[in-house]
């Protein structure tokens, strides 16, 4: 099977002297990991950040083996890891995501908040603009995994927003993040602290 779609990388990890792990979010394939040959080289470097959009060339030879893929970038985020707090939100949305889903698991509608939870944090002035995008989609993404969660005002106060992302921390650690799975908590950990001293 081959295949070619836009994609949103989620994570990345090293496999060998210079490739590379990636799990990507699709529209209509899901979640997929892939080995990316020269995936931690340096002209691959900028493109396998979490948060950015590819094109993705995927190319499956066996049931048993991971599939290839070839990256190439279409919108990078990578600008913002510089900055700590929209840092910390591309990093845990992309986790949080990457960690939940079930491979070949395809929701458009969850690949779209997230995309655009993304282009949100990367333009608005300040967290203020996409707070609500956060805590939208972590409601979102429980639901769509069968852990039911109330969506929240988008015309709230960051107060109040602050307060609905706490709300969403236990059924996040104990149902969608449970197990091996709950490592991850420590990226929204670090959010939260930053959003906190922000407010």
């Amino acid at each position: 099977m081959n295949l070619r779609s836009p994609a949103v990388l989620l994570s990345s990890r090293a496999n060998g002297e210079t490739g590379a792990v990636a799990r990507l979010l699709t529209p209509d394939y899901g979640l997929v990991a892939a080995y990316v040959a020269g995936g931690r080289g340096r002209q691959m470097r900028a493109v396998m950040v979490p948060g950015n959009r590819v094109a993705l060339d995927l190319a499956v030879r066996s049931a048993s083996q991971l599939p290839f893929a070839r990256l190439e970038l279409e919108h990078s985020r990578a600008a913002l890891m510089t900055e700590p707090l929209p840092a910390a939100a591309i990093q845990w949305v992309c986790a949080l995501t990457a960690a939940s889903l079930p491979e070949r698991y395809s929701c458009l509608p969850l690949y779209e908040a997230l995309d655009a939870l993304l282009a949100a944090i990367a333009v608005a002035p300040s967290a203020r603009g996409w707070v609500s995008g956060l805590v939208a989609y972590e409601a979102m993404l429980l639901a769509e995994m069968g852990y039911g969660a109330a969506r929240p005002d988008p015309g709230a106060d960051l107060p109040a927003l602050l307060q609905a992302l706490g709300q969403l921390e236990a059924p996040l650690a104990n149902s969608l993040l449970a197990g091996r799975k709950r490592d991850v908590m420590a990226a929204r950990k670090l959010l939260t602290d930053r959003l906190a001293r922000m407010a």
